[in-house]
C-alpha cells in the first residue's frame, strides 16, 4: 500500500510503489498466502506506526491512553496520533513528510501559542495556534513545502494562513476527517488479546 512516506516524491512518477507494486527480492512477484487474522492485525498496526513514525513503546502508550478516554478506542487512538505536533506541522504543509516535520519541530522552528516547542509528541489542543518562528521563515524546506501545499490540501480541522506562516487547530479531528485507509478496529483487536 502506498503510504506517502517519501514526501512530494510520492505524488510523481518516481514513486517506488508506482514503479513496482510488489515486494522486493527474488520472490517478490510470487503468489502470496492469505494472511491470518493476527497477520492482518499486525500489518495494520505496523502500517500506522510507520505512517506516524513511532516506536512500538510509544505507540502502545497512545493505545493505553486511548482506551482510558471516553468514546470509541480506535477513533480516540487516531485522534491522539493526529494531534501530535509533528503531524499537525505536516498536515498544515510546513513539511513535505512526517520525518521532515519531526526534525523541524525537534530543531525548534515552531511556536505553539507563542511558546517555542521542540517536542514532536506534544499534543495540540483545540484553538492552538502553530506558527513558524521569525528566524525560520527563510528556511527553503519550509518555503518549498508551503509551495506544494495546494496539491496536497489541508484537512478541515486545520486552518492555514499561508502568507503569515501560521496555522490553527480549529477543532479536534473526527474520524470522518481522516482520509487515510486505516482500519483502527484491527489495532484495537490486536492489543486487546
Amino acid at each position: 500500500m502506498k503510504l506517502f512516506l517519501k514526501g512530494d516524491r510520492c505524488y510523481t512518477d518516481k514513486c517506488g510503489y508506482e514503479r513496482r507494486a510488489y515486494a522486493p527480492g527474488q520472490h517478490g512477484q510470487a503468489r502470496r498466502r492469505k494472511l491470518s487474522n493476527y497477520g492482518s492485525q499486525l500489518r495494520e498496526k505496523q502500517k500506522v506506526k510507520r505512517l506516524y513514525g513511532l516506536a512500538e513503546r510509544q505507540f502502545r502508550g497512545y493505545y493505553h491512553k486511548a482506551i482510558r478516554m471516553k468514546g470509541v478506542a480506535g477513533e480516540n487512538l487516531l485522534q491522539l496520533l493526529e494531534r501530535r505536533l509533528d503531524n499537525v506541522v505536516y498536515r498544515l504543509g510546513f513539511a513535505s513528510d512526517h520525518a521532515e516535520a519531526r526534525q523541524l519541530v525537534r530543531h525548534g522552528h515552531f511556536l505553539v501559542n507563542g511558546h517555542r516547542v521542540d517536542i514532536p509528541s506534544f499534543l495540540c489542543k483545540s484553538n492552538d495556534l502553530i506558527e513558524v518562528k521569525d528566524g525560520s521563515k527563510k528556511i527553503t524546506r519550509i518555503l518549498e513545502s508551503l509551495g506544494a501545499v495546494d496539491r496536497r490540501g489541508v484537512p478541515k480541522w486545520l486552518e492555514l494562513e499561508k502568507d503569515n506562516f501560521k496555522g490553527k487547530l480549529t477543532a479536534l479531528p473526527a474520524r470522518e476527517d481522516l482520509t487515510l485507509p486505516i482500519r483502527e478496529q484491527l489495532i484495537v483487536e490486536l492489543y486487546s488479546r
